[in-house]
């Protein structure tokens, strides 16, 4: 087995890449986190199609929304895992900044890194939330808390049948019963974000005894995420918030018990945190579980800054790391532990779209109303210059929110994905249907300043009534002056600071008074989370499938209730209307089709500048990591699937490399 491959985004934010995580495939989002070929897949196999009994019901080991899956039920395992990978060892990595709560889904606090990973689904899923589970096979789900499922065909509700020996750590049985406190508890306390749709789809749970729940869904409304939704919810004891009093939306230091194979075993706020393997997990030996979670123990230390994370990764503080700094990747790593060979450098191609990161307007402020002020800032913006300047030419231009995907939007609409576009009438803008999808512009590389859009981007303010005073700023009729407030992470790398200073020196030249501030995670976190804001380093998600995570990221109704996921708050209702269609697609052309027009009419609304993205992921760890080869498509697993080989880890310590 080779080990030279490594994966996975292990720090909360990536904001000097374009990490290839945040991908969505169907539901909606509980807290604030497909297509290339070249590795493994499920797919390689025959399918098998669920088909309704003689009552006109599914009943099956697990779900897909077209009817298939890969895996049989007396599957021994996923093909593409080590059934018989050692367990033993620790993984260890890094987080910026700090953590005040160990409770992931607080609308308040900043969580300790993989605080949910203790929690586990009626559905299974990847642990960290960074990819698909199976990783070979696309949009499907095996029971994990349930044993099967069954639903009628028209998916007016589903009923899940629990493995009775389902267990949290602290010994008690996961029952329905928890299940539907859990889906209340969530709809009471949960993001608002997440209520508001949850409970637009989802009329009611039903325990019908102790093993047995039942969820019935509205009428009138698209059939897509709604197993997949209700089967991927967390669950909590009922019995802990009931002696506790504790509530969902408060951060704390004291988290429920789960049922998943880690628990926390230890804390120090701000420094560290370490999840350690349940040596009674009550679900080792399923066939789903087999070849993964190969760790005893997970430990995050916590750094102020990259500076000193990156420091201590030298010495061997901890031992795997993903870069996303550009400068360090391309000059940092020349120290002992390379030289020696103790170090490994390695980048990783991605099997999925990049994340859709950029600087983001936020459309609440006055200022950017008129979508020629948004397209005049853009153009500010040389991402030819900044490449090669403070990037090392590593990057490409990202264009789309599904980059060097089959759905990505090119040219000008034609076939399926213009008829649907022409079925929305008056609410298309005629250009959409006539002209190439918009890209990002070009600059030149010489300079920082490409005189040439400056000045286009100049004449567009006057346009929009933006006019240079005596004094080199632009103000409006009523005098206001356009000025720009950026807040900065502390705890990011300097890298960004000198990206986004060097785009206000191109804004201060169109008269833009672009005012960038640090400041600590903390405070950072509550600006962000309130959308309190000009314009912001963010991000949204990828796509590859419609579900209904879509309307919770794009759609207009959500935008006013959280910032987690559309920190644009873009309210289009053109956007709210391709979702639509996507959502009530039933065959895989059209769901693509109409996923094409999503992304171009994303990226007609211009309410982010894109930046840049990377094709492959930047691994180094120390040389004690293995893993399956070839990798799976879908993810790279490497809390998944990954594992420690011992005889490499005994040499390191006895060669005084590692403690």
């Amino acid at each position: 087995m080779s080990h030279r491959h490594l994966p996975y985004p292990v720090r909360p934010v990536l904001p000097f890449s374009a990490s290839r995580r945040g991908v969505m495939m169907g539901g909606l989002a509980l807290f604030g986190s497909l297509w290339l070929g070249g590795r493994a897949r499920a797919q390689d196999r025959p399918l098998i199609e669920l088909v309704p009994d003689e009552d006109g019901i599914i009943r099956a080991h697990g779900y897909s929304y077209y009817g298939t899956l890969s895996y049989p039920a007396d599957f021994p395992h996923f093909d593409y895992v080590n059934p018989d990978a050692p367990k033993g060892g620790e993984f260890s990595t890094w987080a910026p900044g700090t953590f005040d709560t160990l409770n992931p889904f607080s609308q308040r606090g900043r969580a300790a890194l993989y605080a949910s990973i203790v929690y586990e689904s009626l559905l299974g899923e990847e642990p960290s939330g960074g990819g698909s589970l199976p990783a070979d096979a696309y949009g499907e789900a095996y029971g994990l808390l349930a044993e099967g499922l069954e639903y009628p065909a028209g998916r007016e509700w589903v009923v899940f049948h629990l493995r009775p020996e389902g267990r949290f750590s602290d010994g008690t049985p996961v029952t329905a019963d928890d299940v539907v406190f859990t889906h209340n508890l969530f709809l009471e306390q949960g993001l608002p974000s997440y209520a508001a749709a949850v409970s637009q789809i989802v009329l009611g749970a039903e325990a019908l005894d102790d093993h047995t729940v039942r969820f019935e869904f509205a009428d009138g409304i698209p059939r897509r995420s709604l197993i997949e939704q209700v089967g991927g919810t967390p669950v909590f004891p009922r019995q802990w918030f009931e002696q506790t009093g504790a509530r969902l939306d408060e951060p704390r230091l004291e988290a429920p018990p789960g049922s998943g194979v880690y628990m926390l075993d230890s804390y120090d706020i701000n420094r560290r945190i370490i999840y350690r393997r349940n040596p009674d997990y009550w679900g080792a030996d399923l066939p789903i579980n087999r070849g993964r979670h190969n760790f005893d123990r997970i430990r995050i230390e916590y750094f102020a800054d990259e500076t000193a994370a990156f420091e201590a990764f030298k010495v061997g503080e901890y031992t795997f790391r993903q870069e996303t700094n550009s400068r360090q990747w391309a000059t940092g790593y020349d120290f002992p532990a390379i030289r020696q060979g103790n170090v490994v450098r390695e980048e990783i191609p991605s099997g999925t779209p990049p994340t859709p990161s950029g600087f983001v307007f936020n459309l609440g402020r006055d200022i950017f109303a008129d979508k020629r002020v948004r397209e005049a800032i853009s153009l500010a913006y040389n991402f030819e210059w900044t490449n090669a300047t403070y990037q090392y030419g590593l990057f490409s231009q990202r264009h789309s929110f599904s980059q060097d995907s089959p759905i990505e939007a090119h040219g000008a609409p034609e076939g399926r994905e213009l008829e649907m576009l022409e079925s929305l009438g008056d609410l298309v803008p005629p250009e959409i249907l006539t002209e190439p999808a918009v890209r990002a512009h070009s600059s030149g590389i010489e300079s920082l300043a490409d005189r040439g859009n400056l000045r286009r981007a100049g004449r567009m303010l006057e346009e929009a009534g933006w006019t240079v005073g005596s004094d080199g700023l632009r103000r409006n009729e009523a005098g206001q002056v356009l000025r720009i407030q950026f807040p900065l992470n502390s705890s990011s790398s300097p890298i960004i600071e000198s990206i986004v200073g060097s785009f206000g020196q191109n804004l201060r030249n169109l008269g833009i008074d672009l005012q960038m501030t640090r400041m600590d995670p903390a405070q950072y976190t509550l600006r962000t989370r309130e959308r309190d804001y000009d314009m912001v380093f963010g991000g949204y998600a990828a796509f590859i499938d419609a579900g209904t995570g879509l309307l919770q990221r794009y759609g207009s109704r959500e935008a006013a209730v959280s910032s987690s996921f559309n920190p644009a708050g873009l309210a289009s209702p053109l956007v709210d209307a391709v979702i639509d269609i996507a959502l009530e697609t039933t065959t895989v052309e059209d769901r693509d089709a109409s996923l094409m027009a999503l992304d171009r009419v994303l990226r007609y609304e211009r309410f982010m500048i894109p930046l840049w993205y990377n094709d492959v992921s930047w691994m180094a760890y120390w040389d004690m990591y293995a893993h399956p080869d070839p990798l799976p498509r879908y993810s790279d697993g490497v809390m998944d699937f990954w594992w420690i080989d011992q005889e490499r880890a005994a040499a390191l310590r006895s060669a005084g490399a590692l403690r």
